[in-house]
């Protein structure tokens, strides 16, 4: 009778486990050069004030928007590039599980450098999606397994320059092509996936509004099966909707970055999600305002949007 208890208790513990829902955290464009690298080098920390912020979920996850690397050379005719140094890595362990590379700016400073910065990743335990040494390892989920849940994160860009593009043998960032993003949902969930959630780098330059490609794409990838749809790219933040009650963020905006006078692009979003095996829960955004050297700052008593299963449209709620 006493190993018949003992069994049950141990099936009961396991049930609760698989059935404890999962929190995620995502943040946009984290550019950790110029303003934000100036403030790294002086021994401060422009992540200070989101610390608490990162740690406090089962899984961080932020868009990489440069290189962390000592080589390579900028691309001709490029506007702006950014390579960050390797000492950024410090700030960013304990604090991000995973980032994405799938952007504009991973392959600014070549491929040499490109492949140092996953490398560095790689050694700080730092997992990385969206790039790799080849067009495979470009489009693998990142795969996140907690309490029981299987999630598949997948990462792309549809801003040029294509030339970052991973080939079959060459290294780069998985570009956005409808029919492979599809393909990829539709392989993650038969693999096992519970939810997949498309993390997107898309959408034009501080456009507070998304653009119809970005709300065709999305609907696709939930006619697909995806869970949910996260986007950044624009440097703004831009509106959130639900397609057959499965939410949308088009931007996050920008989390570390200077050089913005735009009061838009100073103002980003860090979004939590709650989430089981039958989807999301809950989920809310928390306002971050970036000063001018490129470091966020929360904003008690902002509002920003929010909602939870069942919702028809989208709330707003009151920042901490």
């Amino acid at each position: 009778m006493k190993r018949v208890l003992l069994a049950l208790c141990a099936l009961l513990a396991l049930a609760t486990a698989q059935a404890a829902p999962v929190r995620l955290t995502f943040v946009g464009d984290i550019m950790l050069a110029d303003g934000p690298g100036r403030t790294i080098a002086s021994g401060r920390d422009p992540l200070a004030d989101f610390a608490g912020d990162l740690r406090d979920a089962d899984f961080t996850i932020g868009n990489l928007e440069c290189a962390i690397a000592t080589v390579g050379k900028t691309l001709a005719g490029k506007i702006y590039s950014f390579r960050a140094d390797p000492s950024a890595l410090a700030l960013l362990e304990g604090r991000f599980d995973a980032l994405a590379v799938a952007n504009n700016h991973s392959g600014d400073y070549g491929k040499a450098a490109f492949l140092e910065t996953l490398a560095h990743l790689d050694a700080a335990g730092i997992a990385h999606v969206g790039g790799g040494r080849d067009l495979a390892a470009a489009h693998a989920p990142l795969w996140i397994e907690r309490q029981g849940l299987r999630i598949a994160v997948l990462n792309y860009n549809e801003f040029k320059p294509r030339s970052f593009e991973a080939g079959a043998d060459r290294p780069g960032i998985a570009w956005s092509e409808d029919s492979q993003v599809i393909s990829d949902i539709r392989a993650a969930r038969a693999a096992g996936a519970d939810l997949v959630i498309p993390f997107m780098h898309w959408g034009w330059e501080r456009e507070p509004k998304a653009s119809e490609r970005q709300r065709h794409l999305a609907r696709t990838m939930i006619a697909a099966g995806a869970a949910l749809v996260v986007g950044g790219h624009p440097h703004v933040t831009q509106g959130v909707e639900y397609y057959r009650g499965k939410l949308i963020v088009y931007s996050l905006g920008n989390f570390v970055f200077d050089g913005f006078d735009l009061p838009a692009a100073r103002r980003g979003w860090l979004l939590r999600l709650t989430l089981d095996r039958h989807g999301l829960l809950a989920w809310e955004t928390r306002a971050a305002q970036i000063d001018d050297e490129g470091t966020p700052h929360p904003v008690p008593g902002a509002l920003t949007p929010c909602g939870k299963a069942g919702d028809k449209k989208p709330r707003e709620c009151a920042n901490p």
